[in-house]
């Protein structure tokens, strides 16, 4: 097993979705703390640019994005599966539904005037102003939910999962699945994070039981690293084209060729482009080569769904 190295923040919903699949599968892993808000120097020279929390890195391997995220941790650890057989489908598109209509809801709802009270009331004033800033930036200026129109939603959102929960421990049956993992990251901030808003909680009794069961998976075995030691890691690392298995078959959408020189950025949250040599499209991910002078040569990974690829010169 490689070296697994997680760049994260300890209130990082997503990260947590990582950390707590981690524990699920008792996978040994370092742990790089990075900053909540811009800027994030060291980040940014492992990705080109991208700089949304969590990005997994193993050698000079640089893996973006939960979707994909989970792919590899699958791949280096098949064992406990994510995708359980005849539910691969189902699984991810709970997972997607999870990630791209509940986190919003629920972080609109977490982040009202009492819970960001509660996450910076330990912290100066202005650490709060700068994160609503940094935040509305990674929206492209577009507007938060207003936290009563969340709060309806996040309500009928929470009524739906304990449906699922009824008669059985996990949202599709007797083992969770990346669709356990993705609904339970922004649950999990509202429960641990913003104790003041949980009782929002406390009228599905299956989602409080179900959630324990989550946490106890815990977070695997982790060692402290630090990004001084994960750059280190990436310039004396070799090129290994083993994290995704051996589907590596190009499939091109666009009429790029490999080796073309392409822009790749999300299309909705957190705007920042990574630019590089395209040497991989296939039908999950693509991968961009990219040369730094603190990292030396690195590849960068996204998936193609929530990511946009155009060529430099398009």
């Amino acid at each position: 097993m490689p070296d697994i190295i997680l760049h994260h923040y300890t209130t990082s919903p997503f990260a947590e979705k990582i950390r707590a699949i981690m524990g699920y599968k008792n996978l040994a892993w370092k742990s790089v703390y990075q900053p909540m808000i811009m800027p994030k120097p060291d980040l940014q020279s492992l990705t080109g640019g991208y700089r949304r929390i969590p990005v997994l890195q193993i050698g000079n391997q640089v893996v973006c994005d939960t979707m994909l995220i989970c792919d590899v941790l699958e791949h280096l650890s098949p064992e406990k599966t994510l995708y359980p057989q005849g539910q691969n489908g189902l699984a991810r598109t709970v997972a997607q539904w999870a990630d791209q209509q509940l986190f919003p809801v629920a972080m609109a709802f977490n982040f009202q005037p009492a819970g960001a009270a509660h996450v910076f009331k330990d912290q100066p004033p202005e650490n709060l102003k700068a994160f609503v800033a940094d935040r509305q930036a990674m929206r492209g200026g577009a507007p938060r939910m207003h936290f009563a129109d969340a709060a309806a939603s996040y309500k009928s959102y929470l009524r739906r999962i304990s449906n699922m929960l009824d008669g059985q421990k996990f949202l599709l049956g007797r083992a969770p699945s990346v669709a356990d993992f993705a609904v339970y990251h922004p649950l999990w901030f509202t429960r641990n994070i913003v104790p003041p808003l949980a009782s929002v909680l406390d009228a599905t009794p299956n989602i409080l039981a179900w959630m324990d069961r989550m946490a106890a998976f815990g977070h695997g075995q982790v060692s402290k690293s630090n990004a001084t030691e994960s750059i280190a890691l990436c310039e004396e690392s070799v090129p290994d084209s083993s994290l995704f298995g051996v589907n590596n078959a190009f499939q091109d959408e666009h009429g790029i060729a490999l080796g073309s020189q392409v822009i790749i950025t999300a299309d909705s949250f957190g705007p920042e482009p990574t630019v590089g040599e395209l040497v991989a499209a296939t039908r999950t991910r693509y991968t961009l080569r990219r040369e730094d002078a603190r990292t030396g040569e690195v590849f960068v990974h996204f998936p193609r769904i929530g990511f946009i690829l155009k060529k430099v010169d398009a």
